[in-house]
């Protein structure tokens, strides 16, 4: 997972804090862990907080940016008025009919499309009030071998999970199972009993999600069956689909019941010890298997063959009968992990000798490939990228392609650098993009440069591969280093206190009662954009002046734009300063009078006013004196 990713996940945890729903949450968490149902979840669902939250959540999507059929994105949501956009999606949740879907068809690796289905904004904003409401329900819910489209879990979990079989459990079969269009095959019927099994009693909300699946979309129609790949609660249904699925598999084998509690012992990061259980359960005749899942991407290890075969004949009919799903019989299969790779999220995983054990028998280790499509996708994206720095001499175009460059490869090889074989794998396609840099690029390309951004100097710092274009720093694209594939702790959980302690500790300076009061008063006559964006920069200021650096209290907090909208500046966060009530009339009186006042009472030093005398500068007020007056420019 990117460093980007793993900010905007801990982000949108902090956010649910900001809005103080945090605790809501986890009631709902843990009323779902006690089996609970729940019957009035719209009600926290139009709560104004909610609301809130969820254009927060969303207005940092880059999908939010992306039109749906009424040709509208975030940037027109943010011009509404915070308490007209909350009545809005309250009165549309009550009778709610979502507008048209827009279908887009995207590339997949294997030359076909894959169909996408993009909400409205609105829609999208919705979308995003439930999910945040039901996600706490069904994570109670969901199996612990579940990683796709899950707070805190990532492909590199489920990677992890399936070399821990491979190598540590020697499973070395595995039940390679390809769903055929799984996401346009899901029963609505069946996902809304499924929803009402977990717990999400409520009917009205039920009635919403049902007509969501059924929203029209351009070009087809009303689906009958299938979740459009695209929407933002669509990752969460498919999971409450094939969670079915992950808890049949564990039923077969490891959640059997046995006469005695087996399991003693949990181990420091939330596992529980249950060696001694399978070691018993290794006595019957049953079939030792386990799932390891990445969203419709599941693999099924299995001890022997025998197992494998009755696994896989068993999931087939238990996919069609239970789900009414059918399997892709050219893509589904069994594997000898001792003789072929089996393929599982852009990786080729496969287990090979290295040396004996005491008994004199061989020992077999993970090794882990780069998918070869994959592999050339990067080396063809990397080329084109390379064309197109070529074809510009414009030096700040230049610089954003460089960037894309180095930002692609960083995001390639942070990913794949949990292949044991990745510095192997990048260097098959090293010499070819090597060679189209310096083809393409060899009048702009050297050997010596600065390395300036902080992240590349320290992660590629030491390579003589590096080069430069205008003194900017090209990643090399084969300097990666294999790094082990990490599990998810158990004890980490965005809905208890212990899983949250970390960011605790990160947000310890807030003043949550004063962020609340923000939050609960906004300003009735500015954007839901500028009320959002006053929290976060409170939040980022630590709850102090910009100029002074006093500790603000309610009633002395003032969020000034810098460059104020009469002359064009908009409510975007870069434009917004928080400042004290008094620091704020300095910066836009000019009476002297008045201005001499406040000073007095803020006494500001040379430095505070040399700030103060910019934030007036950009807003078009002449500078002042120390004694107050004013100075011409």
């Amino acid at each position: 997972m990117t460093d980007k990713k793993r900010t905007l996940k801990k982000q949108k945890l902090r956010n649910a804090e900001y809005y103080n729903l945090q605790g809501i949450f986890d009631k709902l968490y843990a009323d779902s862990k006690d089996g609970k149902a729940f019957t009035h979840l719209v009600n926290i669902i139009t709560s104004p907080e909610n609301i809130k939250l969820a254009y927060r959540n969303i207005k940092k999507n880059q999908g939010s940016k992306t039109a749906g059929t009424d040709k509208k994105t975030i940037s027109d949501l943010s011009k509404w008025k915070e308490h007209k956009l909350i009545s809005h999606v309250q009165r549309k949740l009550e009778r709610y009919t979502p507008q048209k879907v827009r279908r887009v068809e995207i590339p997949k690796d294997n030359g076909k499309t894959r169909p996408l289905g993009i909400p409205t904004i609105m829609d999208r904003l919705i979308q995003q009030c439930i999910l945040q409401v039901l996600e706490p329900i069904c994570e109670a819910k969901f199996f612990e071998r579940s990683n796709g489209f899950r707070p805190n879990r990532s492909a590199e979990n489920a990677i992890a999970q399936a070399e821990r079989m491979m190598q540590n459990m020697n499973l070395h079969y595995v039940v390679d199972v390809d769903i055929k269009a799984f996401f346009d095959n899901v029963s609505h019927g069946k996902l809304l009993k499924q929803m009402w099994t977990l717990g999400i009693r409520d009917k009205k909300l039920l009635c919403i999600i049902s007509a969501m699946l059924k929203a029209e979309i351009t070009g087809i129609g009303f689906p009958e069956k299938g979740t459009p790949q695209g929407s933002i609660i669509s990752p969460l249904l498919s999971n409450i689909v094939l969670n079915e699925l992950d808890w049949w598999v564990a039923s077969q084998w490891e959640n059997i019941p046995t006469r005695e509690n087996y399991i003693k012992r949990i181990y420091a990061n939330g596992t529980p010890d249950k060696s001694k259980q399978v070691f018993h359960l290794r006595k019957s005749s049953l079939k030792e298997c386990y799932i390891v899942r990445y969203a419709d991407d599941f693999k099924i290890f299995c001890r022997n063959r025998s197992d494998a075969i009755k696994m896989f004949e068993a999931t087939k009919l238990w996919l069609k009968d239970r789900l009414g799903l059918e399997i892709s019989p050219e893509k589904s299969k069994i594997v000898n992990l001792k003789r072929h790779f089996s393929e599982f999220l852009g990786f080729k995983l496969k287990m090979r000798k290295k040396g004996k054990d005491r008994q004199g028998k061989p020992k077999y280790v993970v090794e882990a490939h780069i998918k070869e499509q994959r592999l050339f996708k990067i080396r063809a994206y990397t080329k084109d990228i390379i064309g197109k720095i070529r074809q510009t001499y414009n030096k700040e175009m230049e610089f954003r392609l460089v960037q894309m460059y180095n930002a692609y490869l960083i995001g390639v090889h942070n990913y794949y650098c949990i292949a044991t074989h990745v510095n192997i794998d990048f260097h098959v396609i090293a010499y070819d993009v090597k060679k189209s840099l310096y083809n393409r690029l060899k009048h702009r390309i050297t050997r010596k440069g600065t390395i300036t951004n902080s992240y590349i100097r320290s992660k590629y710092g030491k390579s003589k591969e590096v080069r430069f274009i205008n003194n900017h720093a090209i990643v090399p694209i084969a300097y990666v280093q294999h790094r082990v594939p990490m599990d998810k702790k158990r004890r980490i959980n965005n809905y208890t206190p212990e899983g949250r302690e970390e960011i605790h500790k990160n947000l310890g300076f807030v003043d949550f009662s004063l962020l609340y009061h923000l939050m609960n008063t906004p300003c009735g006559a500015e954007s839901v954009e500028y009320n959002d964006n006053r929290i976060s920069m409170y939040v980022a200021q630590k709850g102090k002046c910009a100029i002074t650096k006093e500790q603000l209290d309610i009633g002395t907090i003032d969020c000034h734009h810098k460059k104020p909208r009469a002359l064009g500046g908009g409510d975007e966060y870069n434009n917004l300063i928080i400042v004290s009530d008094k620091v704020h009339i300095l910066i836009h009186s000019v009476n002297t009078v008045t201005l001499k006042k406040y000073l007095e009472l803020v006494k500001p030093d040379a430095k505070q006013l040399k700030k103060i005398n910019e934030l007036r500068v950009m807003a078009e007020k002449p500078p002042i004196s120390a004694d107050g007056e004013l100075i011409e420019v």
